[in-house]
């Protein structure tokens, strides 16, 4: 898979963030692989950032590491969505004055 630069370097800095919150709970890559249902290998490519590992298996390893909620950051506050539809709201009700 291809990811612009920018969003590479995202996964890379997710994974690296990942492995370091292991680490700090002293826990072996064989251990948070066994407890997240994956190979070693599968985890390794998380903490690599690689684009190849799918979302479940993201989400997987962070529960296990109780980072969990921190998934709902991902797309938790849309402001631009809200901007756009609040336009539209806008733009709808003008549109009916008419």
């Amino acid at each position: 898979m291809t990811l612009l630069p920018r969003l590479g370097k995202i996964l890379e800095e997710t994974g690296e963030n990942i492995k370091l919150a292991r680490l700090r709970r002293n826990l072996t890559m064989g251990q948070v692989s066994e407890r997240a249902g994956i190979s070693r290998s599968t985890l390794w490519q998380v903490e690599k950032g690689l684009p190849s590992v799918s979302f479940g298996v993201y989400a997987q390893v962070l529960f296990v590491l109780g980072l969990e909620k921190d998934i709902l950051k991902l797309a938790g506050d849309d402001i631009l969505g809200r901007k756009l539809q609040d336009a539209e709201l806008l733009l709808g009700r003008s549109s009916s004055k008419k």
